[in-house]
């Protein structure tokens, strides 16, 4: 069955971030697949979103992407090499965000 899909948004995401955005992904009609991934600075868990879209579509989802792209600022604990014996370091690091791909899709079809 071939399927309306022109484009394909690839978005990588904070973990803490996927729970809202996948809700406003599908409550606006938007198939997802996930992909669990890791990443950054801080080896925290990431996701990546595969979402397949007409041309008419992809500016709202990409509006609804950046709704969810805010940055902050949070404290992370760097740890030290053992033999300075020197406790875990606190570094304000930038988290959150969302990085966005957008490529051209010739074919979608779903067995």
């Amino acid at each position: 069955m071939q399927l309306p899909c022109e484009k394909m948004i690839i978005a990588v995401l904070s973990g803490d971030d996927e729970a809202e955005v996948l809700r406003d992904l599908t409550e606006n009609g938007y198939y997802v697949t996930v992909l669990n991934s890791t990443g950054g600075f801080l080896k925290r868990k990431s996701v990546t979103l595969m979402i397949g879209v007409t041309k008419e579509r992809l500016p709202a989802a990409i509006e609804l992407l950046k709704q969810h792209g805010g940055v902050r600022s949070e404290t992370a604990f760097i740890p030290m090499p053992v033999e300075s014996g020197l406790p875990p370091q606190p570094v304000n690091v930038q988290v959150g965000g969302i990085v966005v791909f957008v490529l051209d899709v010739d074919s979608c079809e779903k067995f």
